[in-house]
């Protein structure tokens, strides 16, 4: 495999008036295309800040990010807009849907500025509703969802575009037991489709679904494990009592 993500002495100190904040002390990364890989550690550890980074939603002070081969440190504002909106697929903990808009409209959000014809994102929003399976909701509003589906809207917007990766910050940390593990079902499934997912969890149990874990404290990467048999989430489902998802 191919590398996909690489990071050398990432550094990012935020200050706050006198004071600094080391929040990445000199982060050394490689993630190939294809890997599924779990993100751990405390609050204040760096992982969510290596994700706003790896997500092109803030630089780093020092160091170096390379994304499919390209130097993300020398791109402009519009330059990092346009590798967001085409090469990453973004899924956070609270949904981040609108409202008032459609679960199919708020999958189509991304498409707006690519130019495509109206008929053609309907199109893909459907397919992508499909993939997570959410076929015949496509016309239901957030308020008319459970939590699960809401995020399943959240992921097939994630989707889109066809991203090289999926960052996930704790998608499953609003969800219940079952519907967590539908939800990493479902990343499992596209990570056997060849798409690379990082997730960011707090939740050892949530991070043994991955194929490789690795472990933050205090800005720095403390360990490093590939995970020898993964959980499988459709065997966990079977053991599961079933609730309206």
């Amino acid at each position: 495999m191919s590398d996909l993500i690489t990071t050398e002495k990432l550094v990012k100190i935020y200050k706050l008036g006198d004071y600094e904040i080391n929040a990445l002390r000199g982060v050394d990364l490689t993630i190939k295309n294809g890997e599924f890989v779990a993100v751990m550690g405390p609050s204040g550890s760096g992982k969510s800040t290596l994700m706003h980074i790896l997500g092109c939603l803030d630089r780093p002070t020092s160091g170096s990010y390379m994304l499919d081969g390209q130097d993300m440190s020398i791109l402009d504002r519009n330059n990092l807009a346009r590798i967001r909106n085409q090469k990453i697929g973004f899924v956070f903990q609270s949904f981040n849907l609108l409202s008032r808009t459609s679960a199919l409209e708020n999958v189509e959000l991304p498409l707006l500025y690519d130019g495509s014809s109206p008929k053609e994102n309907i199109e893909k929003a459907k397919r992508a509703l499909g993939l997570v399976g959410l076929e015949g909701r496509e016309n239901s509003y957030p308020n008319q969802l459970s939590g699960g589906q809401q995020q399943r809207v959240a992921v097939a917007r994630a989707l889109i575009n066809d991203p090289a990766i999926i960052l996930a910050d704790e998608p499953t940390g609003n969800l219940d037991t079952r519907t967590s593990v539908e939800v990493m079902d479902i990343f499992q499934s596209l990570n056997e489709r060849g798409i690379t997912i990082v997730l960011i969890t707090h939740e050892a149990d949530i991070a043994s679904y991955a194929k490789r874990n690795i472990t933050f404290r205090d800005g720095l990467i403390i360990k490093d494990d590939l995970v020898a048999l993964p959980k499988r989430a459709k065997e966990e489902l079977k053991g599961l009592p079933a609730v309206g998802i």
